[in-house]
């Protein structure tokens, strides 16, 4: 769920399910330019959308997960034109097993400096050796053939923590045109594989980003990782989401480290509770600013959840937000309720083509009517005082042209993606329902245009469509990429 807008090194949840991959890829030239954007997986200039459906059945093993890459083109994705990719996938690493819950976090960039984006695919649950759930990320390369081919990214401290690979994000944090990786786990340490990966050595070198000790994520980990160029110096810098440890207190909270030469610094912490962080210039002022999201409200101010933008600068990004924004906000569609989940997932893109990030932000827990945790999703407008409520826009699957019904525990927003998927100029809007038809899930794509995200010639597809096996719980759509 961590998005950006930059095109080069960004970020934003098989054999044996019906599908597969693509023709081999070919090797690039040497010397061969970045790829021009980091979801572009086969060269052909159109961006492609990731889904993963993380608790899919994969040759009998329950919750293994399965990861399905839709390729764009000129009229957008259909669910024939794909790549399915599993551990059971012959050149993936690693074998699906019982709850490794393989594509549960995802990435992208060219690490490789070939030429195609590269897609990382994290799976926290792994089983490592006797470590039932260290976990692991493994690299899938790109070519001009698709996504074929993979390499696992080395855990450097297995003894230090589990769930390695529960976060993930692609920047150049070190400024040197190579795409570096963060891996986050539930332990207090993040770590960066630096740019310069081959297929057959991985990143050139690793080091590890520890917060100052009264500023250290704790507990929960590194629950979300986000990159983008906040101070706008042309290196990459970090957003680090967890349980924030410092002032004689415990709170969720989002570290900020600072991309230079040698390396991420601390910035900062942005204070109010929030679980997840988004990258983007929602202001088109050059600097990319922060969008942290608290969606389990409880507080008597924002019982269902808000989300909060802190502006980038010249120094860095402020550490007190300019606005937050809630479903009892003037211009927020929708009502403020408890448990709604508003800010469970957001994605920035410019929708309209104005040069300012807009933001989608579900409400996966929002019910319409009498029908619970149904989901919604809100459009906001980026605008050079930050995010705009004039020209909100609400969807769900009782809005006229989006394909379906609104049902209990449908869970539509569990992911969302704004990514130009047709080469227009305009990010469409892909939505994940992860509980859609009892859990097998679904996806969404809706088009953007000058006015907003239409509902016209909207494509909708399940896991069976995209070669995705709906024995037992496949939940397609609970994590999305772009």
């Amino acid at each position: 769920m961590k998005i950006r807008l930059r095109t080069t090194l960004a970020t934003a949840t098989a054999v044996a399910l019906t599908g597969g991959l693509l023709t081999l890829a070919t090797a690039a030239p040497a010397g061969a330019a970045p790829a021009k954007y980091a979801d572009d997986f086969n060269g052909d200039g159109y961006r492609d959308l990731v889904t993963a459906a993380p608790t899919a059945t994969v040759g009998g093993a329950t919750s293994a997960g399965a990861v399905v890459v839709n390729y764009g083109s000129a009229s957008g994705i259909k669910a024939s034109r794909r790549t399915v990719l599993t551990q059971n996938t012959s050149g993936i690493p690693g074998t699906a097993e019982n709850n490794d819950q393989f594509g549960k976090e995802l990435a992208s960039g060219d690490l490789n400096n070939d030429g195609y984006a590269d897609l990382v695919i994290g799976a926290p649950s792994e089983k490592v050796g006797d470590d039932a759930n260290g976990g692991t990320a493994v690299i899938i390369w790109g070519g001009s053939g698709g996504l074929s081919g993979g390499r696992t990214v080395p855990d450097p401290a297995p003894t230090a923590h589990d769930e390695f690979g529960v976060s993930l994000a692609v920047g150049d944090f070190s400024g040197d045109g190579k795409a570096d990786l963060a891996v986050g786990s539930n332990g207090n340490d993040v770590w960066i594989h630096k740019g310069g990966f081959t297929k057959a050595s991985g990143a050139a070198s690793k080091y590890k980003v520890t917060a100052p000790v009264k500023a250290n994520v704790a507990g929960g980990g590194a629950r979300s990782l986000a990159s983008g160029d906040v101070n706008g110096d042309g290196t990459d810098d970090l957003a680090v989401s967890g349980i924030y440890t410092g002032d004689n207190t415990v709170y969720d909270g989002t570290l900020v480290y600072l991309g230079s030469s040698s390396g991420l610094a601390y910035q900062g912490v942005l204070k109010e509770d929030s679980e997840h962080a988004t990258i983007g210039d929602i202001n088109g002022d050059g600097y990319d600013d922060i969008v942290t999201s608290g969606f389990w409200g409880g507080s008597v101010d924002h019982l269902g959840g808000s989300i909060s933008t802190h502006l980038g600068g010249s120094t860095g990004v402020a550490a007190e937000p300019t606005q937050t924004l809630a479903q009892d906000t003037a211009g927020v569609p929708g009502t403020d309720e408890s448990g709604d989940l508003f800010g469970w997932a957001i994605s920035l893109g410019d929708i309209d083509g104005d040069g300012y990030a807009d933001a989608a932000v579900s409400a996966f827990y929002e019910e319409i009517g009498t029908i619970n945790n149904t989901g919604t999703v809100t459009v906001l407008r980026g605008a050079p005082t930050g995010l705009s409520t004039s020209g909100s826009q609400l969807f769900s699957q009782n809005t006229a042209g989006v394909p379906g019904t609104a049902e209990a525990n449908d869970y539509f927003g569990s992911a969302v993606s704004l990514t130009d998927l047709n080469g227009d100029g305009h990010a469409d809007l892909s939505i994940g329902a992860s509980g859609e038809n009892s859990s097998d899930g679904a996806l969404w794509s809706l088009r953007g245009a000058t006015s907003g995200i239409t509902t016209t010639n909207a494509v909708s597809f399940g896991p069976s469509s995209a070669g995705v096996s709906t024995s037992g719980y496949p939940s397609f759509g609970w994590e999305m990429l772009g």
